[in-house]
């Protein structure tokens, strides 16, 4: 599949460039670091990221924001990643009700990139891999909303009502932007602690995007998915 690089936003340019060496590194696919599947991979990743860039334009433009039954089964069959200080690993279950179409909560969105300096990419794919856009997804350890914000943990935050879009979405925000600075601005450790909780990666020694593919191996499966979907679903995001 060709790309016009010219077209992408610098941002987006250096994203995948990002990708591209966490790749090479063994975060992105199940091949060890250095082997000779990771251009492969990579390409198939681009190409993916490219495809669901087309899906997105096709979709904004066709009338309404309504998903189709298939869209939605799709949608509501994503895997839920709560753990840590967000929940814990399992099965969740969610209201009968349609996920929302990203564009719903964008004003919502940028609103909260702007109050507390998150790139709206990675809102957008936390809440996608978190509960596929449903407001009112509940996971089995009780993690609530758009963002999946425990009790606990929403309150800590500001939050009062954790399926109330606005706040569940600040709440998550503020969450990731606080990581965000713990980790002095690296994404992938970010990603990790919101998921598996801070605490695991401190003891692992875990704060550098370097360190956390040296030691990836050491953490739960589900958390080296929940990156990768993440980092993956942000990037599909910067192209669309």
């Amino acid at each position: 599949m060709s790309m016009n690089i010219g077209s992408l936003d610098p941002r987006t340019i250096k994203e995948l460039l990002q990708l591209q060496t966490i790749n090479k590194a063994g975060l992105l696919s199940s091949n060890p670091a250095g082997s000779d599947g990771s251009d492969g991979d990579f390409a198939e990743l681009l190409e993916g990221l490219m495809a669901t860039q087309a899906a997105r334009q096709n979709a904004a433009k066709a009338s309404g924001a309504a998903l189709t039954s298939a869209a939605s089964s799709a949608m509501s069959k994503s895997p839920l990643f709560a753990n840590g200080a967000f929940g814990s690993s399992g099965a969740y279950w969610q209201e009968q009700l349609a996920p929302s179409h990203p564009t719903d909560f964008e004003p919502i969105i940028q609103e909260a990139s702007q109050k507390f300096g998150v790139r709206p990419s990675m809102i957008k794919a936390v809440i996608e891999a978190e509960s596929s856009f449903n407001p009112r997804a509940v996971s089995q350890a009780g993690a609530k909303g758009l963002m999946q914000l425990m009790d606990s943990t929403g309150a800590d935050l500001g939050v009062t009502n954790a399926f109330d879009p606005a706040q569940n979405i600040a709440g998550g925000t503020q969450y990731l932007s606080d990581l965000l600075m713990k980790y002095n601005g690296n994404q992938g450790v970010a990603l990790a602690a919101y998921n598996a909780g801070p605490g695991r990666l401190d003891r692992l020694g875990i704060r550098t995007d370097q360190q956390l593919m040296d030691k990836l191996h050491l953490l739960p499966k589900e958390t080296q998915n929940y990156v990768r979907k993440v980092r993956q679903l942000q990037t599909a995001y910067e192209l669309s």
